[in-house]
Order: C-alpha cells, then structure tokens, then sequence
C-alpha cells in the first residue's frame, strides 16, 4: 500500500513537472457606449472538445467565470450579464451537480452607466476554467482595459493588458530581510538534502561516472557543469511552474487555508517522519529509475543531464519534505518566490555534486558513509514530525474548532525535542543506529542546544511571545492581558476589551496580547467615531505566519503596545475565516456579483475592493476626517512605531 500511495504522488509530481500549459479558451473584447449608457461585450472561443464554465455555479462545485474590476466606484451595474447563448446544462461527475457550461464560443454582455462624461478607463480581469471530458485547466485570468469618453472622440477600445491585476499579492509589501532569509533557508535546506541517506550514497557513484571521460580535464570540467546545471534547472521548472501561475492566481490561500491540502501535507510530514525513523523504506519503482538510469549510461552531454535526472529521482526519497515544504511556504507568499526558492535550493544541491565531478580527487577526503547517516535521518524526521503539526493547526485555527490551541502544540513540540535532545545523548536507539561507545562532544553540544529550546518553548506555557518560531506556533489568546509598563514607576494598567459594547464574533475570536478591538468593520469603525480616534484596520488570516510573527514581535513592544491600546481602536478582519454569517449580513459582490456569506469571503472582498490588494497582513489607518494610511508587513519596531506615531498627528 505504501509504495502504491508514493508512486501515485511521484507520478503527479512528474506530470506536473511535465506538464505544458494548454489555454483552450481565448478571450476578446468589445464594447458599445450610448452616452453614459455602455455595454461591455467579452467574447469567449473555446476550443473543440472543451467548454467553459457558466457565470453561476452552485456552491461546493468548479470555478465559475467571473469578471474582476480594479475599480468599481467608476460606474454602476445595470442589470444582470446577458449571455449568448444560453449555457447548457449537464450533470457533472467529477463535483455530482448540475452545472452549466458554454461550448465553442460564448459572448457575455455587462450593461453598466458611466457615473458622468469624463474620460474614464474600466480595468480588470476575467477568472476563468476550462474542461473536456478528461481534464481541466487550472484557474487563469485574462486582464482586459476600456477605455471611454477620451479626447481624441473616439469609440470605446478595449485591450489586452501585460500589467499585473492590482488584486494580485503585492509584492512591494515583501520585506527584503525576509526574502534574504528565505534564499537563505533555501540555500540550508538544499546543502541539509545532501547530507540524507538516499543522496549523499550518490556522490562515489557520480564522480566514477564522470571519471569514465579519460583525462579530457577540459571536457571532464563542461560535462561536471553541465551535470550542475541539470540538476539546477529540474529543480527550477517545478518552482517556475507555481510562480507563472500554471496552478491558478489563489493557490497559496487555498494551500494556506483549505483543509484537504492541510490534512495531505500533514500525513505526507507524519509519513515521511515515520519512514525516517525506520519503520519502512519509501522505494520508487525500479522500472522508472532504471529508464532514466539506461539513458545516463550513453555518456556526453546527454548522458550527464540523464545522470542528473537520475540524481534528483533517487534523492526524491529524501528530499520530498525539504521541497515539499519550500514550495508551500514560497507560494504562500506568491510572486517570484517558488521560482527563487527552487532555483537556490537546486544550486545549492548540485554545487557539492558538480564540485567533485570538476575535482573527483577531492572524493577520498570526504567522510565514508555509516551509522552517522541514518542519525541524520532520524534528526530530520523529529524536526518533520514537529513541523508537520503547523498544517494540522492551520487547519483547527481557520475551522474554529479550537482543539489544537497553543499550550497543547507547545506540550507536543516539547515531548518531541526532549526525546531529539535524548537521541543526542544516546538514550534512545532505533533500528538501524549502529552502537554509541561514548558520546561524543558533537552530541553534546546538541542535546544542549535541543534541552535549551525546550525549555524556552516552556516559557511559552507561562506567556511569553516566543517571538522565534511565532510563524510556526498558534497565536496567543486573550488569557494574556495586555500590560504596558510605565517608564515611570513601573506600574502596569489593563485595558478593558469593548469600550463600545459586546464585541461581535468575541467568542470566537481574540486579539493578541489581550488588546482591545473589533472583528466587525462597521462595528469598529462606529466606536471609534464615536471615540473620535483613529481606527488601526488590519486584514489578517488564521493561517498567516507572517501576521503571527509580526504580531508576536513587533506588536510586543511596549510602546506600540500603548498606542495600539489608548490611542487606536483596533479592528482586525480575518480573510480566511470560514464562519458563515447571519443572512441579512450577506453582501453581494461588486467584484464577481456572488454572495459572499462567510466572514473571509466577505472581509477579502473589502479588501480588494477598497484597497486592491489581497496581501496579509495589510495595515490601514483610517483618521478621523477619513485620511488614510497603508502599510503591508513590517518586522522593524521602529518602522511600525513611525507608521503609528504619524497616523496620531
């Protein structure tokens, strides 16, 4: 069962690596304009054998087609879209629903009214899927701009646009401390890969596959680089294929938030984990490593991008969390970043690899594999089996149910690390750990720094922010009061949570540190008219790693701490949250004209609107004369403190 369930995962793993991009449905457009009066016409032809999704789709079932403007306030809908012809309608197998669809082509008209004559452009894109009966395209957008009332008295154009929609994550916000320690930790994680059992094994097998060139030196050393670069580019194309958007524009929310890639990356961590400490040998099927393995055996320049194919399939074993892990927290981030991320953990991957193939003299300085192999082996798996509960949290953090709070996962990643910190000493032996006759000081000094981080994840059980691994933990509840100290005499006050009355969605929801505030935008923004204070507007999310280590180290300072508690009313609005509202406080779209009818549906739907992005965390402060200020993350103290100090003035 276990080697069918890991060659089904190889196999999507190949396809997608394969995979090229079909675009089935291509789109055109036009319009019309009586005055103020303008139909807005987006002709669709799609391929033979494919169709195109309707406009409305029951909930639970595919993507449907919608159209997405960066600025609605510039006209008003006016009716329903017209659509040409009338989609049909079938009974899907895949999602058991009647869902309609468009075959062949497809013209959908949006009347709208200009809001006055002056020239005026409607941005936006098309979101879109297509099917045939054995396959879907993932999600695509197609940008489309009108342009209407313009100098030159010409008729209403439309075009394609190359411009990034502004609802797509915004990549100003990205820190560049934060993008030089995720090169970083991708450069540690690809050196860390070689070091596993299924890889380093390799390396004597690769240089006597290059030594076979003869004392060619100079063929010797383009082979060598070749062969790097093999290894450098198959890594790459599986992290180009997440940055062009080949896997839809929300991918890293549904990643982030939904619970079956959770709940598959958690048992794929726990799987891995369990493997590592011996219990079974995950083995890829021998016939797929023999082919590419027989092709590596024709020699030159053919031969050593085989070898490295090979290299990268064996090493699949072992490498699968380090890469599995890399590309979920890249494409969370989104942009460039799966693309980045792979590229850095390839080169640094292949550079051992290549450097001896150059210098295969080098081989008979390197450490002869043994015992001291399978003791990193079970290191890693501790540290994936302690990691692998962030998706498991994810999961009860978005849901709401509450099982997996902090102390719990806290008591866990204690138990693990105390058994790591005993494995160090030697107290704990596995299967396939050859005999300890004395500890080395090696050992020593890690089961120092192990016990030591335990006890600094205890002094989380007592309250404190645990700034270091705040992304990786849940977020502290409301049990902590928030204290600020007086720089004066020392002494601390505690701030009352709903100055203005019950909080709504309080019984389920906190604000860090015990900070008083809002999860209702209207209720927030109410109390601090009523207060005549700024309001500090923050869009966040349950799964957010960045929102929590912000929040756990910017937001402990005390001086933010004051401002945030005595100067601000504080409103946070949760965009992957799944609670489903009370009917009278559902919205219809201005975006897509859906209802949006749980809380993160309706909170994203504010945020890209209003301030046409989708990146958290996003920081806005709303004076009281209605000026506003923006920000995106920030892990400086004196950065935000700035930010806030200005918002008072």
């Amino acid at each position: 069962m276990k080697k069918i369930v890991f060659s089904l995962a190889l196999v999507l793993t190949v396809l997608l690596t394969q995979a090229q991009i079909v675009n089935p449905t291509t789109w055109t457009f036009d319009s019309k304009q009586n005055g103020n009066e303008v139909e807005l016409i987006f002709k669709a032809k799609i391929d033979a054998g494919w169709h195109l999704y309707d406009t409305d789709l029951p909930e639970g079932g595919p993507i449907a087609t919608s159209f997405v403007y960066s600025d609605s306030t510039k006209f008003e809908f006016v009716g329903k879209i017209q659509k040409s012809p009338a989609p049909e309608i079938h009974f899907d197998e895949t999602f058991q629903m009647k869902v309609g669809y468009f075959g062949n082509q497809a013209v959908l008209t949006q009347k709208i009214k200009l809001k006055d004559s002056k020239p005026v452009k409607i941005n936006g894109y098309v979101l879109f899927m297509s099917c045939n009966d054995e396959t879907c395209t993932p999600p695509n957008e197609e940008e489309f701009s009108f342009a209407f009332n313009q100098d030159a008295g010409a008729a209403a154009t439309a075009k394609k646009t190359t411009d990034k929609s502004s609802t797509a994550n915004a990549s100003e916000t990205e820190d560049g401390q934060t993008l030089w320690l995720f090169i970083l930790i991708s450069a540690l994680a690809g050196l860390a890969a070689v070091l596993t059992p299924c890889v380093f094994p390799m390396i004597p097998m690769t240089v006597s596959f290059f030594m076979q060139g003869g004392n060619d030196k100079g063929k010797s050393i383009r082979t060598g680089l070749f062969f790097g670069g093999s290894i450098v580019f198959i890594f790459t194309l599986l992290g180009a294929l997440f940055s062009i958007g080949v896997f839809g524009p929300n991918v890293g929310s549904i990643l982030s938030t939904h619970w079956i890639p959770n709940l598959i990356f958690f048992i794929l961590f726990l799987v891995f984990s369990i493997s590592f400490f011996g219990a079974f040998e995950i083995i890829l099927p021998s016939s797929f490593v023999s082919k590419t393995d027989a092709k590596a055996d024709k020699g030159g320049l053919i031969g050593a991008f085989f070898m490295a194919l090979t290299t990268v399939i064996v090493s699949f074993s072992c490498t699968g969390p380090f890469i599995g892990a890399l590309i979920i927290k890249a494409v969370q981030d989104g942009g460039m970043r799966p693309l980045l991320g792979m590229f850095v953990f390839g080169l640094a991957f292949a550079t051992p690899f290549t450097l001896l193939a150059i210098f295969p003299s080098a081989l008979n300085k390197l450490p002869k594999s043994g015992g001291w192999l399978n003791a990193i082996k079970v290191v890693f798996a501790f540290i994936l089996l302690a990691f692998g509960l962030k998706f498991l949290s994810n999961i009860d953090q978005v849901y709401g149910f509450g099982i997996l709070n902090r102390n719990i996962y806290l008591a866990i990643w204690m138990v693990i690390f105390s058994f790591l910190g005993m494995y160090f000493l030697g107290r704990i032996k596995f299967a396939h750990d050859t005999d300890l006759p004395h500890l080395g000081i090696g050992r020593l000094f890690l089961s120092i720094a192990t016990f030591t981080f335990v006890v600094y994840l205890f002094t989380g059980l007592l309250g404190a922010p645990l700034s270091a691994v705040s992304a990786l933990i849940p977020p502290q509840d409301d049990t902590h009061s928030y204290v600020v100290s007086n720089t004066g005499g020392g002494t601390t006050s505690n701030v009352a949570v709903g100055e203005c009355g019950s909080v709504k969605y309080g019984d389920k929801l906190h604000m860090p540190h015990g900070l008083p505030g809002y999860f209702d935008y209207k209720q927030g923004l109410a109390c601090a008219k009523k207060q005549n204070k700024p309001v500090l507007l923050v869009f966040k999310g349950h799964a957010c790693s960045n929102c929590k280590k912000m929040e756990s180290s910017v937001w402990t300072n005390p001086e933010v701490q004051k401002m945030l508690a005595e100067k601000y009313v504080l409103v946070a609005l949760y965009t992957d949250d799944r609670t489903t509202l009370d009917k009278d406080e559902w919205i219809t779209s201005e975006l897509d004209g859906k209802v949006k009818k749980t809380m993160g549906k309706k909170n994203l739907d504010l945020q890209i609107l209003k301030y046409k992005t989708n990146s958290i965390p996003f920081h806005v402060i709303i004076e009281p004369d209605g000026t506003e200020m923006k920000m995106g993350v920030t892990f400086n103290d004196d950065e935000f403190k700035d930010f806030l100090k200005k918002g008072l003035k």
